[in-house]
Parts: C-alpha cells; structure tokens; sequence
C-alpha cells in the first residue's frame, strides 16, 4: 500500500487493502460477481470472506428488486467485523459498498473517516467523519443490560486522547457516545436514558471552542458529570505552572501560548522574553500529542523557520535538559484517578523526545526491569518528599481522571511535562512482552469502577 496523504485525488476512491478483488473489483454492485467471488472464496478456505460476498449479493438483489424492506445493516456488520479485526482495507472495500446503497448510514461514513485517517487521507477523512456526525450523534454501544449506562460527551473531530473504552468496559457499561459539538441544545433532552455522564473531550485546546456549550449541558444535567468542563479548561499547556505554583518540589518549565504569528524574529524574541523563556525552546501546535509537530529550536535563527510557517495556535515552552547520570532520558507517567495516583508507565530512550512506542523498551530487560519496580512500587523508587509531591499535584488538578508526563531530576525536584486528562492508558496483548503491565492497568480501571460507584451513591 502506498500512502500518499498530499496527493488525494490520486487514489480515486480505491480500497487501502492490497487485495486484488478488492483493489480490482469493477463490479461491485453485480450480484453473480459476489457469488463467483463466494465461490472463489470458499475454495481457497477463507469461509468468512465467501458469506461476506454472499450477504452481498443477497443485499444487492434485495436492492435491485426495489424491496420496501431494503437494508444494507447486515452489510455494514460485515464490514464492522473486518474493522475490529484490523482488516482495514476490506473493511473500506465494504464500507464503501454500504454507502453507495445507503449513503445515510451514519457508522459506516465514520468508521471509514478513521481507516482513511489512518491511512494519512486526511481531506477525505474529514469529509467522511463531517458527513457522519450530520447524518446522526448518538451512538449505543452496548445491549443496554449491562449494569451501567455511561453518557460519554465527544467532540465528533477528536476528543484527545482519553482512553473511555478502557475506563467503561463493555463488559460492565453501555456507552452512550454523544458527539456534542454537532448536537442542537434540544437534542440534550432527546438523549436515551444514562446513570451519570464521562467528558471525554479532555484536551482544553479542543474543549474551549465548546465552552458554551458544554456549560448550557451541564447546567441541565442532573445526572454525575465526571471530569467537569471546567475542570478541563484549568490544563493548557500555558496554564500548569500557574496551576501548581506553590506545590513544593514540583517545577512546569514556562510555556506561552502564540495564538498568531510574531510579525517578526524581534517580536518573537521579545515573546519569548515577556514569557520568562530562554533558549533551547519547544515549538508545538495546540490540541496536538504523541510529539506531533513538536520541535526543538536552540537559538531564535533556528525558530524563525517555524515563526514563518504558523498558522495556527501553537505553545512555546522552554526546553530543561533532565538526561539522567548514566545518559538516558526518563519520562513516567502516573494517572489519577478520583486524585489518587496510580503508576502507569517509564518511558527510558537516548532521545530528548520520550514515548513509550519510540523508546525501544522490549528489547532490553534492564529497561523493563527498571519499569516493573517503578510500577510495583513507586514509593521505594521515588522515595517519601516525590510521592508527597505527585499527591499533591493530583490534588491541585482535581480531576476525576487524569495524570501527568514527569521526571525526577537530580535534586528531587519533580518535573511535569504535562498534566491534564488525555493520557492514554491501555491493556497489553496477554502474549506480548508487555503483558506483565496489565496488572497495574486494571487497577486504574477498577479504580475507575468505585469512583462512577461513589458517584452514582452519593
């Protein structure tokens, strides 16, 4: 598969599979072309491929004969199936069938805005997902008999990186997801029945748009709202030194936010200085993560480049250097939940920009090893004035779910990259070298359990 995310017109609509029926079919909507297709299929053994064209043909027909009862439901199960297994491109290959038949089908307009997404066609994702979210915003997933019923609050483009299918299980929650920002206040009032509410648009960069219109909801509801709004809006970027000043032992590197561009390198210059900034700088824009557009800058010549090309909001933040004695760079996580912390991740790379998928972990046991201390036990790693510290910090964040990006460096003193809601958190594969994280992993989630509990009895 080529990717080609600055050249869309290119790919004129074909599948990202590298399959041949998929990539070659010019018959989609052929009936007996399914069936030979089934056949082919089934004789090569791919039985799930051969009902997939089968169901096809059936809907095809349906179709064809004008039935008042014609539904491309079961085709979109198909394609849903091949998605969750991670077959993108014959999922597209479906998806796309789906929406010629029924071009109102709102799940399959947003399953391919991500597969397109993934694949780096980012015009034609947009396009996809903004068609989905006019076309509907609520979506159940679950049978509604679990024990719960969870509200999570969206916003349809992104909602950070707040992992709410890890935290509301389908094994214990249906999730209502409500794309708020594409919703008319009325609709609040037309929402299926919910035991409390998840804000899971926890990037502030992305919330403050919104602000109005998650306050008019929120002011409505009656229901448990965890992770308030305007607990979000007190973590950008430029606001955490200012949220933890005071906190003893904890240092936030100055950031200023650039809502334009300086109108010259000596305007820049005079920023940066207004901000307490001295070089080497981070350059990054708003509502970004996972070091996406993240850049180093020793001396304003080497900034003036990024000076000239923004258009957008972006963060600048000063650079600490924190490599440890023996030359590598640590980067912890801790996530709070209901302000109480709980150990998630060490990150240990020879590269200033640490993150757990670059940093090479798997391969070398002294890392891991290093890691799984830190995880069992974080106050024997940190020692009595750290923990202090992170408590209090996830005190003075006060959210419901949260966490923070540090290091310790060689003072004691700890230093925060980041605080706010959007910190992934995840279970390994039970077969993977990182299997042995999903202990600490379903501690937060459980933990997660007896805050919505705690809320929905009080």
């Amino acid at each position: 598969m080529t990717q080609n995310p600055h050249n869309e017109a290119d790919r004129k609509a074909q599948p990202l599979s590298t399959s041949v029926e998929c990539a070659n079919d010019s018959a989609p909507l052929d009936p007996s072309r399914h069936r030979a297709l089934a056949e082919a299929r089934r004789a090569d053994g791919d039985e799930l491929g051969a009902v997939a064209h089968l169901i096809a043909a059936h809907t095809l027909d349906v179709y064809a004969a004008a039935a008042p009862n014609a539904s491309a439901a079961n085709l979109c199960d198909v394609a849903t199936g091949y998605f969750m297994k991670g077959d993108q491109g014959i999922a597209e290959y479906w998806y796309r069938l789906v929406l010629t038949l029924d071009p109102h089908v709102a799940v399959a307009c947003q399953n391919l805005a991500a597969i397109l997404a993934s694949g780096g066609y980012v015009s034609e994702a947009a396009a996809y997902r903004e068609r989905a979210y006019r076309i509907q915003r609520v979506f159940i997933e679950g049978s509604g008999t679990e024990q719960r019923r969870a509200l999570v609050l969206c916003a349809a483009h992104t909602a950070g990186n707040v992992p709410f299918d890890v935290l509301l299980p389908g094994t214990t929650c249906c999730r209502i997801k409500y794309a708020i920002d594409y919703a008319a206040d009325e609709e609040d009032q037309q929402l299926p029945a919910y035991d409390l509410v998840f804000n899971a648009i926890g990037d502030a960069d992305i919330a403050a748009p919104l602000a109005g219109r998650l306050a008019r909801f929120v002011s409505r509801c009656v229901r448990p709202v965890l992770n308030p709004p305007d607990a979000i809006a007190r973590t950008q970027r430029h606001h955490t030194a200012s949220l933890f000043d005071g906190l003893p032992d904890v240092q936030v590197a100055p950031c200023i936010r650039s809502e334009t561009a300086p109108v010259s390198p000596a305007a820049l210059g005079a920023l940066l200085a207004a901000g307490g900034i001295d070089f080497p700088v981070l350059a990054r824009p708003a509502a970004t993560h996972g070091g996406d557009g993240l850049t180093l800058c020793e001396s304003l010549a080497a900034l003036e480049p990024w000076r000239a090309a923004q258009t957008e909001v972006c963060y600048l933040t000063a650079f600490r250097d924190y490599r440890s004695a023996d030359g590598f760079y640590r980067k912890y996580r801790i996530i709070f939940v209901d302000r109480e912390p709980f150990p998630y991740h060490l990150a240990i790379s020879p590269h200033w920009m640490v993150h757990y998928y670059s940093a090479d972990m798997e391969p070398h046991p002294w890392k891991l090893e290093e890691e799984r201390r830190f995880l069992d036990d974080p106050h024997a790693v940190f020692g009595e004035r750290v923990m202090r510290a992170i408590a209090a910090i996830g005190t003075r964040l006060d959210l419901d779910y949260g966490g923070i990006d540090f290091t310790v460096l060689p003072d004691g003193q700890v230093l925060v990259f980041e605080a706010n809601a959007t910190m992934l958190a995840h279970f390994e594969r039970e077969t993977g070298a990182l299997a042995h994280k999903n202990t600490y992993v379903q501690r937060i989630v459980d933990a997660f359990e007896r805050t919505m509990s705690r809320h929905l009895t009080t």
